[in-house]
């Protein structure tokens, strides 16, 4: 039976997305203790290009990644092929940042990539204090003007700042967050104004790196280091979400709902983000066709009212990260800086245009 395609999105003119975009940064070197097999990993990204899901999202600073996505794009010749990257200036470094700077990386990107322009790059600026993230984001709409960026986009960026990047009239089409059943962080008062603004949320983090899945059903709370920096982070926002026990009562709940459906608990928190206002897709890591596959069982689901209002409930008694979007993230003394690497452009082999 063919897995049912939902309607493309639209993100800006003349471009449209999937609801379903495939996420790279589980690929990056050093992310995890598993070996990658590129050859499944290009079957994967084929298979889902073959049920319309044709957009793939990496960054600057996922190292490897891009240009692991520009093998892939040179292998598949004349295939239409969506990437979404990302400008990430180094946390320590942006006070220095210019003009020069902006093009260097945006044109090591466009040589990594192997095209000639890029599809939707989205900016994140580390601390809000420095001045410079207006002027940084200008440039970026200058190299837009010039034709080496399709479109602007921003991630991992508070409301205000939002808001003023828009008012200052940036040409923003969407906004890259964490968004799940778990980190509800968007919905309070970035999501109403991208609605309200015409951006679009696209939305990492949808399965909380696995966690919202059947193999944690009933299970007890992990004790011993887990495989990959993914588990770490999100383990932190289960923590900050009530704890285990208040994980698993949610677990029953999505996987009540699942059962209904025939369907995977992970299918279930999906389309709830995707069911969220202002929710363009969510972008999920794949590293198999047997993930992508039971991926694809998201597109035909359609959650009825009485799943919505079930969910609710337990997501009612549900606490919420405190903060804004990304906050706690990008405060160091946070305990979710642990695992985030501030300065990967400047790390060794990664800030040279033929690395």
């Amino acid at each position: 039976m063919t897995t049912p395609v939902t309607p493309r999105r639209l993100l800006a003119a003349g471009y449209d997305i999937p609801p379903v975009i495939a996420g790279a940064w589980q690929l990056s070197q050093g992310h995890s203790q598993q070996t990658l097999d590129q050859g499944a990993l290009f079957r994967t990204w084929d298979m889902l290009a073959a049920h319309g899901c044709d957009t793939l999202d990496c960054a600057d600073i996922y190292t490897g990644v891009e240009s692991l996505i520009g093998d892939y794009r040179a292998a598949r010749p004349g295939r239409r092929i969506q990437v979404h990257t990302k400008f990430v200036p180094d946390r320590d470094a942006l006070s220095t940042v210019d003009r020069a700077y902006v093009t260097r990386i945006v044109d090591r990107s466009l040589v990594r990539l192997r095209t000639e322009a890029l599809d939707l790059v989205q900016f994140h600026w580390w601390r809000y204090e420095v001045p410079g993230m207006l002027e940084v984001a200008g440039y970026l709409d200058e190299l837009r003007q010039a034709g080496k960026i399709r479109h602007l986009a921003l991630t991992n960026t508070n409301t205000d700042q939002t808001r003023a990047l828009l008012d200052a009239g940036i040409p923003l089409v969407a906004t890259q967050v964490q968004y799940s059943v778990l980190d509800r962080r968007p919905a309070s008062s970035l999501a109403p104004l991208a609605v309200a603004r015409g951006l679009q949320l696209l939305c990492y983090g949808s399965v909380a790196g696995g966690f919202l899945g059947e193999a944690w059903r009933g299970a007890s709370a992990p004790t011993d280091d887990l495989e990959n920096r993914s588990l770490v982070k999100y383990r932190l926002i289960i923590d900050d979400c009530g704890g285990w026990a208040a994980f698993q009562r949610l677990l029953e709940a999505l996987a009540d709902i699942a059962s209904r459906h025939a369907v995977g608990i992970a299918n279930v928190a999906q389309r709830w983000v995707l069911d969220q206002p202002g929710v363009g897709a969510v972008i999920v890591g794949f590293r198999g066709e047997a993930s992508a596959r039971r991926t694809l069982a998201t597109l035909g689901l359609t959650l009825t009212p009485a799943d919505h209002s079930e969910l609710a409930a337990v997501l009612h008694a549900l606490p919420i990260p405190s903060g804004d979007v990304y906050d706690a993230e990008r405060d160091p003394s946070s305990v979710h800086a642990g695992i985030i690497r501030y300065n990967l452009n400047a790390a060794a082999g990664n800030d040279t245009l033929d690395s």
